[in-house]
């Protein structure tokens, strides 16, 4: 199988022993993104939709370099240190993608690095 990574500067270097993202068997798998602002590598400043909203232009921009677009998640793994923003989480994708919905896993976390409210990954198939 061949695989190929996905950088862009449009999102947030990696800040680890991983990439933004890596194409394998006609799948994108997204490394997890917090809301950096790519330019600055700082956390954006705000209430958590403006967190959730950053997160998912980070995202956006990851797809983008890969060759797709939101439309082309299939799923999506939210991590919140807050399940009481979940409502936010949902409103901010409700604004951002259209039905049918890709599949979605949420979660609780103790901690997410820098601070940061939300992470979340995805897993998208170009052309779907």
């Amino acid at each position: 199988m061949t695989r190929r990574t996905i950088a862009t500067r449009e999102a947030p270097a990696a800040i680890g022993t991983y990439s933004q993202a890596v194409a394998a068997g006609g799948a994108v798998w997204l490394s997890g993104q917090i809301p950096l602002d790519p330019a600055t590598m700082t956390m954006v400043e705000g209430d958590i939709e403006a967190e959730v909203r950053q997160v998912f232009n980070n995202i956006a921009a990851v797809a983008a370099a890969a060759g797709a677009s939101l439309d082309d998640v299939v799923r999506f793994t939210v991590f919140l240190t807050d399940l009481g923003d979940f409502a936010v989480v949902n409103r901010v994708m409700e604004d951002l993608l259209q039905p049918p919905y890709p599949a979605r896993v949420t979660v609780q976390v103790a901690a997410l690095p820098k601070g940061a409210r939300v992470e979340i990954d995805a897993v998208l198939v170009p052309g779907n």
